[in-house]
């Protein structure tokens, strides 16, 4: 069985190492590098949707980023537990007509004993901004 270092329980250093390890995985945009942090079996609600197991994430993200044009992501440790870490986030990105957003949440993970997140929930609003008004 694989593992992704750090492992639980959490410390506030590796809870922060696992936050920068994810925030550098998803910004690769890479489907299959994001979805080989997740239990095979893994369990997400983003937004409204229910995605269960790997094959569904990769299939997920792929769909996103098709979406989510120039996707640039920060990442924000809130709270940890165990093998429990909070998170909040912002991310920007623009459709296809060239509007941007910015995305902000919090998303909630368990992580399995082998450090491969069992479970995410992620709570996100999208506000329309200008160009100009980007951040990140």
């Amino acid at each position: 069985m694989s593992q992704k270092l750090p492992l639980p329980p959490f410390t506030e250093e590796t809870a922060k190492r696992k936050v920068q390890l994810a925030e550098d995985a998803w910004n690769s945009k890479d489907p299959e590098r994001v979805s080989l942090a997740y239990t095979e079996n893994s369990e997400w609600r983003n937004r409204a949707e229910f995605i269960n197991g790997r094959s569904e994430i990769k299939q997920f993200l792929e769909r996103k980023w098709n979406k989510e044009l120039d996707y640039k992501l920060k990442k924000t440790l809130w709270a940890f537990l165990d093998n429990r870490i909070a998170v909040r986030f912002e991310y920007e990105w623009h459709d296809d007509s060239g509007q941007w957003y910015r995305s902000h949440g919090n998303e909630n993970w368990k992580f399995d004993q082998n450090g491969l997140m069992a479970k995410r929930y992620a709570s996100i609003n999208d506000q329309p901004i200008q160009k100009s008004e980007r951040r990140l």
